[in-house]
């Protein structure tokens, strides 16, 4: 004899089996917070990125690439211990971190901003390999674009902010 009511309690039952069951062996299930995008929280306006983070690393690869001419003679700039070409390395990948930090929401001031970080985020890729390659040309070569990448973007939106202030 059928019992509707035997055949929702059997469902019900099996249903509970299943879902319970699936924990145990490992079954992924939907968790709504790693299923939703991550949210950023800068830490850092454009200004002091700029300043404490990409400045800095810049410096470290413009500092180890090329050579200086003095009057005494010159000088090869070139990281010579596996050391210092780390250094060089582990700043080229904050440059080109540095980029993607400039284009994150609410840093990001229009295509040509992303398109002027994007060419910072290559040239720190170029960088990066040029160090893990000891490879000093390409190192003088990499410093060459980042100076590219940042002077093209100061020329379009920092200049016009100085001259604002200075027309005050």
């Amino acid at each position: 004899m059928y019992d509707p009511r035997m055949s929702r309690t059997l469902v019900f039952t099996l249903a509970t089996v299943v879902l319970f069951s699936s924990s145990l062996v490992g079954i992924p299930r939907a968790d709504p917070v790693m299923d939703s995008e991550p949210t950023f929280r800068p830490v850092t306006n454009v200004k002091q990125t700029m300043e404490w983070i990409l400045d800095p690393a810049v410096d470290v690869i413009w500092d180890s690439a090329g050579f200086i001419i003095t009057a005494e003679g010159e000088r090869d700039l070139s990281p010579t211990t596996d050391e210092r070409w780390s250094e060089v390395r582990n700043s080229a990948a904050t440059v080109a971190e540095a980029g993607n930090l400039l284009m994150m929401p609410g840093r990001a001031a229009g295509p040509d901003w992303i398109a002027y970080a994007r060419a910072l985020v290559t040239a720190g890729e170029t960088a990066i390999a040029a160090a893990q390659g000891q490879d000093a040309d390409a190192l003088f070569d990499a410093g060459g674009e980042v100076y590219i990448a940042c002077r093209s973007c100061h020329e379009q939106f920092l200049i016009p902010i100085e001259e604002a202030r200075n027309a005050k």
